[in-house]
């Protein structure tokens, strides 16, 4: 595909991606990383364009889920409070273009073998044992440091930790998977817009497209069964996607 056509199809693409990742209750940034990585925009202008859609995908999903009845506050708010602050401070690093590239590369193959491999790790057995609170504070200050850094919400690894140490079932992580990113989002975006790092001109359309997959994906993510084999699809994509940034770093 050329930077033109990519240029022009990239609300569609957006929308895709977003309804794919709002049906697991995540934002989308690394996938969205990946579709600007084919377009001109710099590394800072796909970041600052990334969490905003962040915001608008899992801010969907979030009200889907927990409409639902999927979400639990004693799991979140730990997690929440711990990621805060080392959002904050990953935001405000400055990291050369190469590395970053090579550091969302990771990111997005992370995603990929994530999406893969998740039907595995989705046994649809009820799981409510949120971590001592010191433990859900210290995960969320891991991943919310990364998160900012590379300019994600870090729900694709804070929702594998939630399902494999059995803190929550699949549905219950991917509430508390959207509340998180949209609490990451909003402080990485804040960051970049205060160091005067402005969204692409065509934003309002990728946020339209965005909006439109989410709802659909939340819809089928919260009320219907999980669509395994879609996510595996978008997972084989992010990983072509992340050989493509990789070689860029």
């Amino acid at each position: 595909m050329s930077l033109d056509a990519a240029a022009v199809y990239m609300p569609f693409l957006i929308a895709i991606v977003a309804c794919l990742y709002a049906s697991v209750g995540h934002g989308g940034a690394s996938g969205y990383l990946a579709l600007l990585s084919l377009t001109t925009l710099s590394a800072k202008s796909s970041s600052a364009a990334a969490l905003a859609l962040n915001l608008v995908v899992a801010s969907i999903a979030f009200f889907a889920f927990r409409q639902r009845n999927h979400f639990s506050w004693r799991l979140s708010w730990p997690l929440l409070l711990g990621a805060a602050p080392f959002a904050y401070l990953g935001s405000r690093l400055v990291i050369h273009e190469k590395v970053y590239f090579v550091l969302v590369g990771l990111v997005v193959a992370w995603a990929g073998l994530r999406l893969l491999l998740a039907g595995a790790n989705q046994t649809g057995e009820e799981r409510d044992a949120p971590p001592p609170i010191p433990v859900g504070i210290a995960t969320g200050a891991g991943i919310g440091l990364l998160s900012g850094v590379v300019g994600i919400g870090g729900g694709i690894f804070l929702s594998p930790i939630l399902v494999l140490t059995k803190w929550a079932d699949a549905k219950r992580a991917s509430a508390t998977s959207a509340i998180f990113i949209v609490s990451n989002s909003a402080i990485g975006l804040g960051v970049r817009a205060g160091a005067g790092i402005s969204l692409p001109p065509n934003i309002p359309w990728l946020i339209v497209g965005g909006a439109i997959g989410a709802i659909f994906g939340a819809w089928i993510g919260a009320k219907l069964m999980p669509v395994t084999w879609l996510r595996r699809f978008l997972g084989a994509v992010l990983l072509v996607a992340a050989v493509n940034l990789l070689l860029k770093g």
